[in-house]
């Protein structure tokens, strides 16, 4: 049996989608996964199953809508291996999320979408975003006095966003917390 990060796009952003976590947790028990565990109300969940990373995905993007009250359209499920999981957090910058007086630090993840194609429709503003590419994600670095002037919200109007999820630096490292206390 694996353990995985499940990350959710579009589950309880802007008040929509609203799934309880408790309720997320459980269904996911229903399932047959083990040693369940949910992380803040945006759809993060740790997991043990012995299905492969993409079987697990397209399962629980598929049950999402059919157990709870979504548009469906909008919501999109990566599954993530221990070591995958980590590998990213590993390939994070030098220094990455260590300056948080003065920066936020984000990792974008992708579904099923090259970095390198993503890397094209994400554009960061020179001296108050910074980006760098990783295997199978991308990390995103803007300065907090310039926040307004951050090209990170572009990135809803590029055709990529129905591709990507983006988690805050510390929720990334919590959830790779989390896989290691449930590894066995």
């Amino acid at each position: 049996m694996n353990s995985y990060v499940i990350l959710m796009r579009g589950i309880n952003v802007g008040g929509k989608n609203k799934i309880p976590m408790a309720e997320l947790k459980l269904h996911h028990e229903e399932l047959g996964f083990e040693s369940v565990v949910t992380y803040i109300q945006s759809g993060n969940v740790v997991l043990r199953s012995d299905l492969d990373a993409e079987a697990l995905s397209a399962k629980i993007e598929d049950m999402l809508p059919k157990k709870f009250t979504l548009n469906s359209s909008i919501i999109r499920v990566v599954a993530l291996e221990y070591e995958t999981f980590k590998k990213i957090v590993m390939q994070a910058p030098k220094e990455f999320g260590e300056d948080i007086a003065n920066y936020r630090y984000n990792v974008i993840f992708l579904m099923n979408f090259s970095t390198t194609k993503a890397m094209e429709q994400i554009d960061a503003r020179q001296g108050v975003d910074e980006v760098w590419q990783g295997d199978k994600a991308i990390y995103y670095r803007n300065s907090i006095p310039n926040a307004s002037k951050s090209h990170l919200s572009k990135i809803t109007q590029q055709p990529i966003y129905q591709f990507i999820t983006i988690r805050n630096w510390n929720t990334t490292t919590k959830l790779l917390q989390l896989l290691e206390e449930h590894k066995i």
